[in-house]
């Protein structure tokens, strides 16, 4: 991989890889970054900026191979590896996360959830076993995890967020509605389901007005 890498590419890593996944169950072979780029409403140049900060995997007057292209970009977003996953929290955030297929496809395995209601302890959702949150350190110790998804209260999800360090969970997905204290060690990526809906809004309301 090519130095340092900017924000703004490793977040548009993900549409490639989407949009290439598409291209290839179409039985597209080769596309160009020109086509690439219009498909994902980027400029060809863009394209081929963002690809080549991982090395040239196109060729002049050819384009770049579908197939290839794709298992690399797999490959720099580490989805060839296997990661084992637990949910904190079984309500309507954590099912959800549970039942998304795509996950499982690529290589993110749930292996357990966690939640305190009596009633969903001891259930399963999707296969997946629903354990008591007390269980959490225990469930830790035994079995060895990559990723923590938050999927609580804002109440709840900074002390489980401390659980998790000292238990040397470093990876975290968090849904909780807000944002959390952690130590830099520990990568932490919010999603704010409202964020986008407002700014879905604040575009409703700002229809054609022009930039200045």
């Amino acid at each position: 991989m090519a130095g340092h890498v900017s924000e703004a590419v490793i977040r548009r890593l993900p549409g490639y890889y989407r949009h290439l996944r598409e291209l290839e169950a179409a039985g597209v072979t080769q596309i160009s970054s020109q086509e690439l780029g219009e498909r994902m409403h980027q400029t060809s140049s863009q394209i081929r900026q963002d690809i080549n900060c991982f090395g040239g995997f196109g060729r002049q007057g050819y384009g770049y191979n579908v197939s290839e292209l794709k298992e690399h970009i797999g490959e720099i977003l580490g989805l060839r590896q296997k990661h084992s996953v637990i949910i904190l929290g079984a309500g309507s955030i954590g099912t959800a996360v549970a039942r998304y297929p795509t996950f499982s496809r690529e290589g993110f395995e749930t292996v357990a959830m966690f939640d305190i209601a009596p009633e969903k302890v001891g259930t399963e959702l999707c296969g997946v076993p629903v354990l008591p949150m007390d269980a959490l350190e225990d469930f830790l110790r035994e079995h060895p995890v990559d990723i923590a998804v938050l999927a609580l209260p804002a109440r709840a999800a900074q002390e489980t967020l401390n659980r998790l360090d000292l238990c040397g969970i470093t990876a975290v997905w968090n849904f909780a509605p807000t944002d959390l204290t952690h130590p830099e060690h520990m990568i932490v990526v919010n999603v704010h389901l409202s964020d986008s809906l407002q700014i879905l809004s604040y575009r409703m309301a700002h229809r054609g007005e022009t930039e200045h």
